[in-house]
Order: C-alpha cells, then structure tokens, then sequence
C-alpha cells in the first residue's frame, strides 16, 4: 500500500510543478495561449483527482490461476522504470471487471477476489473469496453478493450527511448498468434502497473513463430532486477522481436564477403540462400588436402607421422563422422604411439625394418617439419579463391561453415580483428558446470597447516611439508589434472547466445528462432536458411508484416516446441493499395500495429492530420526548423526522437543534425534500397527513417509510391509516 501512495505522491509532485509553470505563461500568440490553457486544465483536473482519490486508494485485489495479480483502485496507476507495468487497476478498466462479476460458477479465471478495508493509507482488514471451484468447500462458494461482508458492513454503517461511493461493492447487477454503452437512453427502475442514485454516478463516471475525449469537451449534467439532495450527492463524483461534472435542480437551469418560490400544487401541475408550451407562443405572437393606427411626432409632423402597414411589416418579420427578438430586426427596418417614405414624400422627394434620405432614416432610428412606437408595437422581450406580464394580466392570459378553462387560466394569475418557482424555470427556458435575443446592441459595446482597446493601445506604442535618442539598431516594441495585437495579448483571460462554462450558458448542451428521481419531472421539465442534450444520450433513474408530484410521470414510455419513440431501454434493480427486510414488510403494504401489481425489491439484511406506531394525543408534546430517546439508538448516525410539507415548520420548532442540513444529527423534512437521502432512523409523524397532503399520497408515504437503514417508528394522533396496519403499536 505504501507503494502506491507514494506513486501517487510522485504524480501529485509533477502535476503540481507543471501547473506552476504553465500559470507563469502569458500573453503570446492565441495558439500559445490555448495550449497554456489546456495545460492549466489539465494539471489541475490532475491534481483534484489525486486528491480525491486520497481515502481508499485501493480496495481489492484479484488472484489469477496463471498466478497473475491485479490490485483494483480508483484510479489506474502504472510505473514508468517498468514499461508502465501496471500498479494499480482503475476500476472501470475493462480488465477490473472481475472483480465485480466473478463467480464460483463463472470465475473468469480468478482464483481469489480480495476486499480490502483501510483507513487514511493503512489496511485495517480484509475479506476474501475464494472461486475456484476445486479448492473450496461447495457450501462456501461465492454464488450471491459480490464482497457480502464488505457490502453489509457499508450498509449498517451510521450515516454521515454525505453519500458515500459503492466503488467497492458494487454488485453484478449494478455492474452491468454502469457499463451500458453511451449512445442512446438508458432508464434505471428501480425501488427504494437499490442503489440508483449510486449507480447513475458511477455510470458518470464510467463513462468519463471510457470516452474522456468526447465527453471532457461537451461535459456530463446531473439533474437531482432539489438542493439538498445535489449536497448529499455533492463528493461521491469527486472521490471517482471526476470533478468535471454539473449538479443542478431543474430550478437551476435557467442561467442567473435559482427557482426557490413555492407555489400551489396544482399551479405547478398546470405549469408543467406540454399544452405550456403553446400558451408561451401565443403570448408571444401577442406582444406582437397591429393597432388600427399609431401616430408618431416626428420633428415638426406627425407620421402614421396603418394597421395595414403594421401588419405587412409584422408578415415580413414573422415569415423570416427567427425567434421574437431576431426577427425585431426586420420589423424595426419596415417600419422605419415605412416612416421614412412618407417623410420624404413630404419634404419633396425631388429636392433630396440619397444621403438626405440616409439621413432621415438614421434619425427616425435614433428618435425616441419612433423607438416608444416600435417598442409598443414589436417589443424587445426577456423571459422573465414575458411571464411576469403575462402573469399578472388575467387579459393577457385569456388570449394566450384561450383553450384553458377559467378555473385553469385562474390558477396562472401573480402579482409582479413574486419569487420564480421550479415549475417556472421550464416556461422561462421555452420562452427564451422562441425569444432568442437581439444582440446588435451587444456587439456594439463589444466592439467599442475593442477599439477603446486598440486606441489605448496605439497611444503606449505611439509614446514609445517618441524617444528621439533610442538607438537605431535596438528593436523597439512598435518594431514588434502593432496596436492590435498588443490590445490582443493584454485582453484578460480565464480558464473554465467546461461545466463552468455551461453553468453561464443556457444554450449549452451536453455530451450526457443523468436524471435523478426523474419520475417526479413535469412534461415541460423533459421539454427543457431535452433540448440540453441533442443526442439524446441520456441515464434516467427513479421509481415510478414513488413518484409523488401531480405532474410527474405514470410510466416511463409516456415520458421518452416523444423524444425518442421506442428508441430507449429499460433496466432494472431488483435488491435492496438500504432498507432492511423488517422496515420493508411494512412498506410493501403501502406499495400495493399504490398498485398491487408492483413488486418491492427483495431486501439483503434483517435489521433486528421492529418498526413501531404509536399514537399520541398531542405531536407537541410527545415528539421532542421521542426523538431524544431515539438519539441514542443512532449514536453517531443521523435521524430524521419526516412528516407533512405543511406541518415542516411548525415540526421543526419542536426538536431541539433540528435542522434542513444534512450536516445536523437530527434533521426535519417533508417527503419531497427527502427523495433519495437516506438515514439511520427515521420518525414519521402524521402519517394520515401525508396521505392526504397530495393525490400520491400513497407513493409519498411509501418514500417516507424507506428512508431508513436501521430503525423507524410512526407517530399518529388519530386512527392509524389502514395500509400501516402491519405497525407493531406500542405504549409508554
């Protein structure tokens, strides 16, 4: 093991040294300074990587028949004094994948697969299994979990706040997943406690390994339910040594704005539907007025503008097919067109020559009374000032969104500055899409200061060359170098990793998107993935009978089949490493009420502890009692009391130091906000309220059940709901 980290150290040495000097690079040719660029990135993608792979290093080694050794890691390690021999396997190299799928029956030439334990850079234990057929007692062959001893013992460890990596354990099953080609969309069902969210990640970084060049350029995004899930997941990618990937909510990906608002249920269904789509469109094409007559104060007259005229010039633009704010273009240049006809007929059309009419033109651009009337008529929109119109304007609605009902349309009416919500974020995104942006005044500033640059520039060079005793036979710097290149070379410069680059960009589409709880996304929610990935090359991960939002999805065919027809394929996970056998007895009840044609994944452990109901006259009174005598049953794991979105607040002033952060011991959640977090004990209170709290109440109550790795109980004041009947209730 010492031989590896110091490998390791030697590489962290090197790439630390190399990344120095590329930083003392600058200015140069712009090919010079792209290399310098690359470099930079390179070294530090480098040593983020050897750091990250700091803690387990190494965690198995695979015995041959031909006497062969491979020692699996995280990374793959070589010496080069021995024609880079290698040292260490990187997991996703092909030659690794014994190690998770060897069996006595298919040993694939292994005789021994050996899991290691270590702590910082020491081995603390190992476990071995011995698969070759000959030499082991048959009741102790290898035929089930790959590593069980090792598995169990990351299981039943205490929860820290941040999910951890299954690089070592990762099973047969598993395996096969991660390893699906790139092209193409891969949907991952599976239910609770199977590893999903984990697999997914280390699809990710599979695929980062086996197509670095394709993927390193266009980068890999990765969709979570909401924030404190994206925490939760946050160093698992890291410690797969990948630190090029983006994490976002769909609330995030509307560049320069982070959805938080909350709004009604069934608002955010509505929002959500595909039919969104059309009612976005129709607002737009409303900004596009035709009044019957607009009058313009031009100088000493007044021009007009017919509806006739108004509408050719808006056919004009709109036959051009470019987004709203493009085709402004043409629609400004027929209007003034237009305005300028009738000022020159005016003034005589004989007494002027071109550059009079060129003038006129300019003036009816830069006037500010003809800017007012085309910025009515044609106006420059940004999404967020389409919708926060749109939605404050039941007039507005009724037009854009006639084929609504009024109670739909209704639900759509805001007051101007409320807060984005998630569900938002997909109209914005639409919007943007058919509203492109006008950039003429953009690239104008751009340009100006691109000659203020260059005019700097000149001045430096022109005061070098005034030195009238420089010695002729020196070379000067204006001998050199011109005004541009010298405002060139000084232009500032900053490297980004491509997911920064994406993050600053709407339009930015990637090479692979991962989608995680994907069951709970809305069809515009899909409309906006979509369009981030154009190859459609996509991991879609979630459990259909865990999906708790009104606008999420029923079936994964009703999802994709727009996008990709029948084009995708469908795996499963079947165990549950997470959720022991006791709590899942339990669960299984509430997911038949979901559908009784849906099997919940097969447990791998017993727990040893019975969940529990007890009902109490009064939540706050009896909760904090509970939850403190629970404390010590987790010791140093964590504990969550989940309970009814709307009781969330008013729970959480009744727990001493509760928390939403992951980080605390004991934290308070609605179901939503613990979608794919997991936690040593759980305690869910009202469990009649949740049902009730959304039309999947049922689906809500089957997440908030399977949170737990070890313990849960039920905290009630009425009837205990039927499909909770097989709840030992207990008194004291």
């Amino acid at each position: 093991m010492s031989m590896l980290y110091g490998r390791l150290d030697d590489l962290r040495e090197q790439s630390s040294r190399r990344l120095a000097s590329a930083l003392r690079q600058t200015g140069g040719t712009h090919q010079m300074r792209s290399e310098r660029d690359t470099s930079v990135a390179l070294y530090s993608d480098q040593l983020a990587q050897y750091s990250a792979v700091e803690n387990g290093l190494c965690f198995g080694r695979l015995d041959f028949d031909d006497e062969g050794r491979f020692y699996i890691g995280r990374i793959g390690l070589f010496d080069e004094d021995r024609e880079y021999e290698p040292l260490l396997m990187d997991w996703r190299a092909p030659a690794a994948r014994p190690f998770y799928l060897a069996t006595a029956a298919a040993p694939e030439g292994v005789k021994r697969r050996r899991h290691l334990r270590t702590r910082q850079r020491k081995v603390v234990g190992f476990d071995d299994e011995v698969l070759d057929i000959t030499s082991v007692d048959p009741a102790r062959r290898s035929e089930g979990l790959t590593g069980e001893a090792t598995l169990l013992a990351a299981v039943n460890a205490a929860r820290t706040g941040q999910m951890g990596d299954i690089v070592a354990t990762i099973q047969a099953e598993q395996d096969r997943i991660i390893r699906t080609e790139l092209n193409g969309v891969v949907v991952v069902q599976g239910g609770p406690g199977t590893g999903k969210t984990a697999v997914a990640l280390h699809r990710a970084a599979y695929l980062l390994y086996t197509h670095r060049r394709q993927l390193a350029k266009r980068g890999v995004l990765v969709v979570g339910p909401n924030t404190t899930f994206l925490r939760y997941i946050g160093q698992v990618l890291p410690s797969l040594g990948e630190t090029g990937v983006l994490l976002s909510t769909v609330g995030e990906l509307f560049t320069g704005l982070v959805a938080t608002g909350r709004e009604a249920a069934g608002t955010a269904a509505l929002k959500g539907r595909v039919q969104m789509a059309d009612v976005v469109a129709n607002a737009i094409r409303d900004r596009q007025e035709a009044p019957a007559l607009v009058e313009i104060p031009f100088e000493q007259d007044t021009l007009k503008l017919n509806r006739q005229a108004i509408t050719a010039a808006r056919g004009r633009a709109r036959r051009t097919r470019r987004p709203h704010n493009e085709a402004r273009r043409t629609f400004v240049r027929e209007i003034i067109s237009t305005l300028a006809n009738q000022a020159v007929s005016r003034l005589g059309r004989h007494l002027l020559d071109q550059a009079d009419i060129d003038d006129i033109r300019r003036e009816l651009r830069e006037d500010e009374n003809v800017r007012a009337a085309v910025e009515r008529l044609w106006p420059t929109l940004t999404p967020q000032r389409l919708l926060e119109e749109l939605y404050a304007s039941p007039k507005r609605i009724a037009r854009a969104a006639s084929k609504l009902s009024p109670a739909e349309r209704a639900l759509l009416v805001r007051t101007p500055g409320a807060e984005w919500t998630p569900a938002d974020v997909p109209l914005l995104d639409e919007a943007a899409e058919l509203l492109g942006e006008d950039d003429t005044e953009t690239k104008a500033r751009a340009e100006r200061r691109r000659r203020q640059a260059i005019d700097y520039a000149q001045g430096v060079l022109d005061i070098l060359d005034l030195e009238d005793d420089a010695d002729p036979d020196i070379l000067m710097a204006t001998d050199l170098v011109d005004a541009y290149r010298l405002a060139e070379r000084h232009g500032a410069e900053t490297y980004e990793t491509a997911a920064e680059r994406a993050a600053a960009d709407r339009t930015w589409t990637f090479g692979h998107v991962i989608v995680d709880e994907a069951q709970e996304l809305s069809a515009m929610a899909w409309r906006t993935l979509m369009r981030r990935c154009p190859s459609k090359s996509m991991t879609v991960v979630g459990d259909i009978a865990q999906t708790g939002d009104i606008a999420g999805a029923s079936s994964w065919s009703e999802v994709l089949s727009p996008y990709v027809m029948e084009r995708w394929k469908l795996t499963e996970l079947t165990v549950n490493y997470r959720t022991p056998s006791e709590i899942m007895a339990v669960a299984a009840d509430v997911l038949a009420s979901v559908d009784p044609a849906l099997v919940p994944p097969t447990s791998v452990r017993d727990s040893g502890f019975e969940p529990w109901a007890r009902r109490v006259t009064s939540v706050e009174e009896a909760l904090p009692g509970l939850v403190e005598r629970e404390i010590p049953a987790v010791g140093d794991g964590k504990l969550a009391v989940i309970a009814p979105a709307a009781s969330v607040p008013s729970v959480r002033t009744l727990v001493p130091d509760a928390a939403d952060d992951l980080d605390a011991q004991v934290v308070v959640l609605g179901v939503t906000d613990a979608k794919g977090l997991e936690f040593d004990s759980v305690l869910v209170v009202d469990p009649a309220g949740i049902l009730a709290e959304s039309p999947r109440g049922a689906s809500d109550l089957y997440v908030a059940l399977t949170r737990a790795t070890q313990r849960l109980g039920v905290v009630h004041t009425g009837e205990l709901p039927e499909v909770l009947s097989g709840l030992r209730e207990v008194t004291g």
